[in-house]
């Protein structure tokens, strides 16, 4: 019953609140990995388990005695439920892709730096006294990897990991990276359906992404990444891109070239 256990939630939160550290009074709940919730819809009603669970459940999820944080999936933020997200919870914060490259193709070697420093943190958990320097061959190798994760850190680690697992001693070696590469391509390169290549063809062409249905599931499922940044006028300015690993695939090379 979602009402007991909220009302369990709540008596646990109370008593945590009695033994915070060093004199703080709030918690704050984060709700993480919602957003990889994959949609599944009603043949009749033509809602999603989305709707089901931010929307119908909003009075309940509204109700933890804490501060919340929910992650909600992009793709539901940018239908015509974003403004219903809005009014009943508040207005829903966007995190682009760290960018690693600008909408001209030049690559941003801020962002590059900070994907390094990132692993470099890791790597000194892992291994300390080490640098990212003595984990791989050539600092090129690092920056690739980098690159090719667009920017997303998820798939950053993932691409570690894989790293890893082809590697038996230090350093990484070019040819455990492009295994990785290789088999995260792979994983995209089925993510992608048939009708669907000249939709990411377009989005690599403008560095926009039309808000329709097809190229939500496209963004939801990383096929397509959003970025943002500051213009003269400091305003927000965001951009779309497809995934550099997609960039790799033929069959995204041949609609490439259809629309050009």
């Amino acid at each position: 019953n979602s009402v007991s256990l909220i009302e369990a939630l709540n008596e646990f939160i109370i008593d945590a609140k009695k033994h915070l550290p060093n004199g703080a009074s709030e918690l704050l709940v984060i709700a993480d990995n919602l957003d990889r919730i994959v949609p599944i819809y009603d043949d009749e009603t033509k809602r999603s388990n989305h709707d089901q669970i931010f929307l119908d459940r909003c009075e309940q999820l509204s109700r933890l005695n804490c501060h919340t944080i929910y992650t909600v999936p992009i793709s539901m933020v940018y239908s015509d439920r974003g403004t219903v997200l809005e009014d009943r919870y508040s207005k829903a914060q966007v995190l682009p892709m760290i960018m690693v490259q600008k909408p001209t193709g030049e690559i941003y070697q801020a962002g590059i730096d900070k994907l390094k420093e990132l692993i470099g943190k890791r790597v000194d958990r892992a291994i300390p006294g080490m640098t990212i320097d003595q984990v791989f061959e050539t600092t090129a190798l690092l920056e690739n990897l980098c690159l090719i994760s667009g920017g997303h850190v998820r798939n950053l680690m993932l691409l570690m990991k894989t790293v890893l697992q082809r590697t038996s001693k230090l350093p990484i070696s070019g040819k455990a990276v492009q295994r990785a590469i290789t088999e995260l391509r792979q994983t995209y390169r089925t993510a992608v359906n048939e009708n669907e290549w000249l939709l990411l063809a377009q989005v690599a062409k403008t560095k926009q992404m039309p808000n329709h249905d097809d190229y939500r599931k496209l963004l939801f499922n990383r096929c397509i990444l959003e970025y943002r940044y500051l213009d003269d006028n400091g305003e927000i300015q965001p951009w779309h891109d497809v995934h550099p690993l997609i960039y790799g695939i033929e069959t995204f090379q041949a609609a490439l070239k259809q629309i050009t």
